[in-house]
This record gives C-alpha cells, structure tokens and sequence, in this order.
C-alpha cells in the first residue's frame, strides 16, 4: 500500500493551517508595531499593549517596550518640569527686581504729607497698588521653583482615599482599591496632586469620581467636562488655564511632584469607561 497519498492528504492542511496561523500572528505583530510607532509619532510614550497570546520571547520584548514606553514618558515629563523651573526662576527674579523698587518708591510717595489729598495721590496709589499685586502674583509662582523634598512613607491608599473623599462630600466617590493596599510616596505632596485634580474636576461640573489601579497606575477619574484635544495637549504647561480666576499652575505643579518622586502625572488619551477625563498617576 502506497502510504505516500495518505500522508500529503493529512499533512497539507496541517502545514497550510500552520502557514495561516503563523500568518496572522506575524499580522498581529506588524499591527503591534504600528501602533507603537504612530504612538511614538504623536509624542504618546504611555502606550502599554497587551503581551497575552505571544510566545514567551515575545512577550519579554514587548514587556520591555512597554517599560521603556513608561520609562520615556517620565524622562520627557520630568525634562519639561524642569524646564518651566528654570525659565519661572529667571522670570520672576526679573519681575522682582522691577517691581519692587515701584513698589518702594510709590509708597515713600504716599506717606509724604505734600501728596496726601492732592490730585496726585490717585495715581501714585494705583502704580503701588499694581505692583503689589503684581509681586504677590510672582511670588505664588515661585511654588514650582520652592517645592519641599518628598519625604517617602508606606501609605495605605485606601485609607488615603477615604481622608481626601471628606474634603469633597458633595461629590460621588467610587474608590476600587484593595484595602491593604500599600505604595511608598509622600502623602502630602500626594495629597496636593490629588486635590488639585479632584478641584479641577468639581470646577468643570463633575458630580462623580472614579478611583482605581490599572497596572502600576493609579486612575482617577470624573464625569465632568471633557477636556478638548488642543487644551489636553497644554494643561501641564504652567500658567495655562482656560478659566478666568485660574493661576495655571495646579497641573503643572502636580506633574512636578510626581517627577520629584521619580514618578509621572498624564491625561490618558482615553479615558476609564463611563467618564470624561482621566488622569493617571505613575
């Protein structure tokens, strides 16, 4: 009996299925690559993709890739906070420096006897009045020049959580997090980015938070105001603000934190299903 016939008849569908399956892995992983590179092109490094179904070679090079996508994110982050320092400690030294002496010298005016109730008064008046207040709109933004040193202590999230949820009662909180959850970082800065991002959310209508970890990420996120593509990409840049009692200087004081502590503050591009805007913290 000629078994020659047989064999070919059983396996030429099982090198053509493997040929097929071979194929479309091949088109996941060229897919992949897409991604990541149009990621990159959009200046997005906090892309992570799944490593399910790779083989084990695979996955250790996406895994690596999905670090390093993380690892860049905090680098560029942490090259434009320091940036906006040292251009905020050169502007407001220079502003100092002119305002001051205004300052000086228009309140020597005022408190000569030959100016008090004359037409002169007025005027003298507002130029002191306006560079005081313009010293006193530097000098807050000296906060992202003057950060303290984070003091790093095991912190319990969940109950970190249940403490900030008390400062904004009339907002609905959703906090998913194990109860022994435990992360090393300073709870007061912590608690500072968090506030400012919660006080953001509740001045653009949000009734709703949403607390939870994805990976090594903390979410948070609202149901407020979503944020458009071409504000998304200034939020961080300090004195940006789109509201007009707004210093612009929250976010962009809260990623510093986070860098400080060799961390990272973002928007996700999408955010957690069922809300507007999320913000991740690293």
């Amino acid at each position: 009996m000629n078994l020659i016939p047989i064999v070919l008849y059983v396996l030429l569908p099982l090198v053509a299925l493997g040929a097929l399956i071979f194929f479309h892995h091949q088109r996941l992983l060229a897919d992949r690559a897409h991604l990541m590179r149009e990621a990159v092109r959009a200046h997005d490094f906090s892309f992570r993709l799944p490593v399910r179904g790779l083989f084990f070679g695979e996955r250790a090079l996406q895994e690596a890739l999905n670090d390093l996508g993380s690892d860049i994110s905090r680098l560029v982050a942490q090259n434009e906070v320091e940036s906006w320092q040292k251009l905020t400690r050169v502007l407001t030294h220079e502003i100092m420096n002119a305002t001051t002496p205004i300052s000086s010298i228009s309140q020597t005016y005022l408190d000569l006897p030959d100016i008090k109730g004359t037409v002169y008064e007025e005027g003298i008046r507002a130029i002191y009045e306006t560079s005081a207040g313009l010293t006193t709109f530097v000098d807050s933004y000296r906060k992202l020049t003057q950060l303290q040193e984070p003091v790093p202590v095991d912190v319990n999230l969940h109950d970190f959580f249940s403490t900030v949820r008390s400062l904004y009662a009339n907002v609905s909180w959703h906090i998913d997090l194990p109860e022994a959850m435990v992360k090393r970082t300073d709870a007061n800065l912590l608690r500072q980015v968090v506030i400012n991002i919660v006080k953001n959310a509740v001045e653009a209508g949000a009734t709703d938070v949403d607390v939870r970890c994805m990976g090594p990420s903390l979410c948070i996120s609202n149901n407020g105001d979503p944020i458009p593509a071409d504000v998304a990409r200034e939020i961080f840049i300090p004195f940006f603000t789109t509201k007009r009692s707004g210093t612009g200087i929250g976010l962009a004081l809260s990623r510093q934190i986070m860098t400080m502590q060799g961390g990272n503050l973002t928007l996700a591009e999408r955010p957690v299903s069922g809300y507007h805007v999320t913000f991740v913290i690293t």
